[in-house]
């Protein structure tokens, strides 16, 4: 098992690189051959993209996020834990010690993993880390930036912690349509339990309803307990990202404006807004500028589309005033869903502003490509065995008892089989499967999510960005097309779909691998409310896909088997 343990070590070679292809120099014939293979590789390794090493003890600990003392997860004795900060590109290598007495994943909620779904950190494609062991994710921002973060997978762990953000920034020299800010902060919002996460795990598995959650956190302290000092006259980014486990939450700051400028890799346009609606699961960056008088702010959070609405508050303090927060907490809205609509809808990509690479973000004509498929998807809510349970297209997703991505590269009979979701849905009873739908490398698809609850839902597909082309209430028809925008969508990984409502995305399926689709309302994914998308391809090129990490731990049916030669 490959291990990590100093910063200061100045290259370990990418597993994955035209490097490790280089046969030893002593094995070559001549002196002037050997001598190139040298420069060969001196110039190869100096070409490299950057590596960046983690070490990570996951732990179990006492927090106080509402006063009381409650079991937490901790990392490196942090709650929340550390951000990765990154650049476009960069290897990331995280050395995750595991020192729960259970199995354990971290999810990396937004990085694409190009090529390389074994590293996703989910229980349909990567083993679990057993308890007093370790495993090293090898994981590359490939043409990515913007705002993410990361989460424990399995146990229902994420109501105890363990998460954290992720930062992307652009490599140097390509532009990016906004000044560097005086201060990049990460803001991770979220509703929150005070009942510890196998209570709650077992009332799941009991099949039950979890109860409302108690609270609203931020940055893992709760009312009043967090603060972002500012100076007069200087402009600051936030990334927010909704970490929580179901709710919608509705972020201000009193008396001033918020710049939306990133949504989860993309640029966005520039425009202002009170307060924002952000969905579970999702990520955004804005701009805010210290224009006000010296003193303290209120920031309020608060739940959307509940009874009752929890709310919390935070400060925005100017340097050097001791002056406290004056007047009403900033308003918000509640249970509008026509607000929340339409400002997502005016929420769309800068098309001039540069991406990863330098090329502007609306070179890429997504609505001029055809679809070649339609894929219709509608959530929900059930009893299987008098258990409650959640379903895709009448589908609950039942665990296998070996990752999916490790069967098909094993290619094990009998874990799971393609198609076993259906393209469309047919609104039958619920009923217990290993879902996955297949689906062809490098084609262009059209996926609707339909929903007919009275509850937000919100879906994220790993390995992918997408655009996102629609929303509306009522039933999704073919005529729905004529609402799209076809020019400057948003592309991003996760999206919510209202109550009673569809939305639908365009997806270009350029990535090779075992992509899981879920909702991000824990608890349903929890049981059942999520698939997988086999992206395949006949081709063995490691153009196309890498094989198996060498370090990759093997568990159920794989178990014994070897990874590749080292």
């Amino acid at each position: 098992m490959l291990k990590y343990t100093s910063k200061s070590q100045s290259k370990i070679p990418n597993p994955f690189s035209p490097l490790s292809s280089i046969p030893p120099i002593s094995a070559l014939p001549n002196m002037p051959l050997r001598l190139a293979v040298v420069l060969a590789f001196l110039a190869l390794a100096a070409a490299e993209d950057p590596y960046r090493f983690f070490n990570w003890n996951v732990t179990y600990g006492t927090i106080w996020p509402l006063g009381l003392p409650q079991q937490g997860i901790l990392i490196n004795g942090q709650f929340p834990g550390p951000n990765i900060n990154s650049v476009t590109n960069d290897n990331i290598i995280v050395n995750v010690f595991n020192s729960l007495d259970e199995p354990f994943l971290i999810h990396w909620n937004g990085i694409q993993n190009r090529r390389n779904s074994y590293e996703d950190g989910v229980l349909g494609t990567t083993c679990p880390i057993p308890p007093g062991k370790n495993f090293t994710y090898i994981l590359q921002m490939k043409d990515q930036i913007g705002s993410f973060s990361y989460f424990p997978s399995l146990g229902f762990h994420k109501a105890a912690g363990g998460f954290g953000g992720i930062k992307i920034l652009s490599r140097p020299g390509i532009p990016v349509p906004f000044d560097n800010p005086a201060d990049d902060f990460t803001v991770l919002i979220g509703d929150w339990y005070a009942t510890n996460h196998t209570v709650l795990r077992g009332i799941l598995d009991g099949g039950n309803k979890l109860p409302f959650p108690d609270a609203i956190l931020i940055n893992g302290r709760g009312q009043n307990a967090t603060s972002f000092n500012v100076e007069q006259g200087k402009t600051y980014r936030f990334r927010i990202c909704n970490v929580g486990l179901q709710n919608s939450l509705n972020f201000r700051i009193q008396g001033h404006k918020m710049k939306v400028v990133e949504v989860e890799g993309t640029h966005t346009l520039q425009i202002s807004y009170s307060s924002l609606d952000i969905h579970v699961g999702q990520c955004m960056s804005v701009l805010v500028t210290a224009d006000q008088p010296s003193q303290s702010y209120y920031i309020a959070v608060s739940s959307r589309f509940t009874t009752p609405v929890l709310l919390t508050t935070g400060f925005l303090r100017y340097s050097y005033s001791n002056s406290p927060p004056s007047g009403p907490l900033p308003g918000g809205p509640t249970v509008e869903i026509d607000w929340s609509l339409n400002q997502a809808r005016s929420i769309r990509t800068n098309l001039t502003a540069s991406g990863p690479r330098p090329n502007p973000q609306g070179s890429y004509h997504y609505g001029m490509i055809n679809t070649t498929r339609t894929i219709r998807l509608a959530s929900s809510a059930g009893q299987v065995d008098n258990k409650q349970r959640y379903a895709i297209n009448s589908v609950s997703f039942k665990p296998a008892d070996t990752p999916l991505k490790v069967a098909d590269y094993f290619k094990i009979d009998g874990v799971f089989r393609v198609g076993s979701v259906s393209d469309a849905p047919s609104y039958g009873g619920v009923y217990l499967d290993t879902g996955v739908i297949g689906a062809d490398y490098r084609t262009y698809i059209e996926i609707v999510f339909e929903n007919d609850e009275d509850i937000v839902q919100s879906y994220h597909l790993s390995g992918y960005s997408f655009f996102v082309v629609g929303m509306d209430g009522g039933q999704w028809r073919s005529d729905s097309r004529n609402e799209y925008n076809l020019r400057d969508a948003v592309s991003r990984c996760t999206v919510q779909v209202y109550p009673k409502s569809w939305t639908a995305i365009y997806l270009a399926l350029d990535n090779v691998g075992m992509w899981n689709l879920r909702s991000e309302f824990w608890a349903r994914q929890y049981l059942g409310q999520q698939l997988y998308l086999r992206v395949y391809t006949p081709s063995t090129s490691l153009r196309d896909e890498y094989p198996i990490p060498r370090n990759a731990l093997l568990c159920g049916r794989a178990s014994g088997r070897r990874t590749r030669p080292l």
